[in-house]
C-alpha cells in the first residue's frame, strides 16, 4: 500500500500541474466528446479485507470504461505529507482524495486479496452521469472531502453516486438484519485483532450502539457488495431488474480475505487485563500481610489507566471522530487517576490521596455493577482492569486508615 499510495501522491501532483498548464479544460472536451459518443460501463469494484490493520474493513472502488479508457475512482487516498497530517488525523480532521487510478495501477498493493467486479444495469443516461459526476469530482480542486470513518468513506461514496444516478426512489436493497449496530459490524470484521478491537471498544462511545438501517450498514464495502447484488430497480415504465447485470470474481481469493490468524489468547487483552488482576490481587494481600502499601504498583496502575483516560476525553471533547462522545469509558478511564498516580507519593496530600482513593473506587465500582442498565458495550476485558482499580483503591484507603505510621514501600 505504500509504494501505490505513493504512486497515486505523484499522479495526484501530476493532476494539478496539468491543471494549472490548463490541460483539465481540453481533457474535459475531450471526455465530453468520448461521452456522447461511446456508453460507459460502470463497475462497483470490491476488495475484500487485507491483513493489514488499516485494511481489514476492505475498499470500494468505481471503475468507468468507456471507448480505450479504463479508471478506477478511489475514494480512500491520502497523503502522509500533507502539513499537519498526524494532528488533522488525531483531531479527525483527515481529508481524503477521489483519485482516478489507471488500470494498470489499479490492483497494486492489493495483491492477493479477492477482487470482485460488479457492472452495474445503467441507462446510458445514467451512465453518463455517474461518469460526469466522477470526472468533475476528481478535479484538482474538488477531490478533497472530509473522511468519516463510518458516514463517508470509500464504500459510502459509490452507494451515494449510484443512488444519485438511478434515483433513491426507484432503487430497492434487499431486507437486512435489523439489530445490527456500527459496534457488532466493526467487532465482526477486526475479530482477528483482539487489540484493535479493544481499542476501537475503547474510544467509540454508545452511539456506536445505535441500530442501523440497512442502507447505513453500507458504510462496510463487503456490506455494500451484498447490497447490490440484491438490489433491485424499478423503471419509470414499472419495470423491476436487477441493478447488477453481471458479477465477475476478478482475484479468486479467500472470501475472508487476507486477515491474520486471531490473536493468541495468551496475547489478547483479556490476558492482560486478567494478569493485571491478578498482579493487584496478589500484591494486596501482600500488603495486608506486611502492612504496607505498595505505591509503585498504584502509581504505575493508575498512570496507565489514566492516560488512556486522557486519550478518551481528548477524543470525547476535542475530536471530531465519529461515535466517541459520549463515552461512557470516560468515567472508569480519566485524567484524574493520573493526579492520584502522583499525589500518593505526597505525604503532605495524603487527605487529597485518600479523597481520590475513595472516589475512584466508588465511582469504578458502581460503573461495573450498573453497567448493564446503560446503552454502551463493553469489551471483556475491561472488567479486569475495572475490578484493580477497585482492589488497589479500596486496600490502599483501608490499609491506610489502619496504619499510624511506618514507612510505605
Amino acid at each position: 500500500m505504500k509504494m501505490r499510495d505513493r504512486l497515486l501522491s505523484y499522479y495526484c501532483k501530476l493532476l494539478c500541474v496539468l491543471a494549472v498548464a490548463g490541460t483539465a479544460q481540453d481533457a474535459d472536451a475531450q471526455f465530453q466528446a468520448t461521452l456522447s459518443n461511446d456508453t460507459a460501463r460502470v463497475s462497483l469494484v470490491t476488495f475484500y479485507p487485507g491483513s493489514k490493520e488499516f485494511n481489514i474493513f476492505g475498499h470500494s472502488e468505481i471503475r468507468i470504461r468507456q471507448g480505450d479508457q479504463d479508471w478506477y475512482y478511489n475514494y480512500g487516498v491520502f497523503d502522509f505529507e500533507a502539513p499537519g497530517f498526524l494532528r488533522r488525523f488525531v483531531m479527525g480532521q483527515t481529508d481524503y482524495m477521489c483519485m482516478p487510478i489507471p488500470r494498470q495501477l489499479a490492483t497494486q498493493g492489493m495483491e492477493g486479496r479477492r477482487m470482485v467486479e460488479q457492472e452495474l444495469d445503467l441507462t446510458p443516461q445514467q451512465a453518463a452521469q455517474v461518469c460526469a459526476f466522477l470526472f468533475n469530482n476528481a478535479l484538482p480542486q474538488n477531490r478533497t472531502y472530509r473522511y468519516k470513518y463510518l458516514s463517508d468513506n470509500c464504500s459510502t461514496r459509490p452507494r451515494d453516486i449510484i443512488e444519485d444516478a438511478v434515483g433513491s426512489a426507484s432503487l430497492h436493497y434487499p431486507a437486512m438484519p435489523d439489530t445490527v449496530t456500527y459496534r457488532d459490524i466493526l467487532s465482526y470484521y477486526s475479530r482477528n485483532y483482539a487489540w484493535e478491537q479493544f481499542g476501537i471498544d475503547l474510544v467509540l462511545g454508545w452511539a456506536a450502539d445505535t441500530v442501523l438501517d440497512a442502507r447505513s450498514q453500507m458504510f462496510i464495502p463487503m456490506i455494500l457488495m451484498q447490497a447490490l447484488d440484491s438490489a433491485t430497480v424499478t423503471t419509470p415504465q414499472g419495470e423491476v431488474k436487477p441493478l447488477v447485470r453481471e458479477t465477475k470474481v476478478v482475484i479468486d481469493a479467500s472470501k475472508q480475505g487476507q486477515v491474520l490468524p486471531p490473536t493468541p489468547w495468551y496475547a489478547s487483552p483479556m490476558a492482560a487485563t486478567v494478569t493485571v488482576m491478578v498482579l493487584a490481587l496478589l500484591i494486596t494481600a501482600w500488603d495486608w500481610r506486611r502492612r504496607r502499601v505498595s505505591r509503585w504498583f498504584d502509581s504505575l496502575l493508575l498512570l496507565t489507566a489514566g492516560l488512556m483516560g486522557c486519550v478518551v476525553w481528548f477524543l470525547m471533547l476535542f475530536s471530531t471522530h465519529e461515535a466517541t462522545a459520549p463515552n461512557i469509558n470516560a468515567v472508569w478511564l480519566n485524567p484524574l487517576q493520573v493526579v492520584l498516580a502522583v499525589v500518593l507519593w505526597i505525604p503532605a496530600l495524603r487527605k487529597l490521596t485518600t479523597g481520590l482513593h475513595i472516589f475512584n473506587a466508588v465511582v469504578v465500582l458502581l460503573l461495573m455493577l450498573l453497567w448493564d442498565w446503560q446503552p454502551q458495550v463493553a469489551n471483556q476485558a475491561f472488567f479486569p482492569l475495572m475490578a484493580a482499580l477497585v482492589v488497589r483503591s479500596a486496600s490502599s484507603v483501608l490499609l491506610t486508615h489502619q496504619l499510624t505510621r511506618g514507612p510505605t514501600a
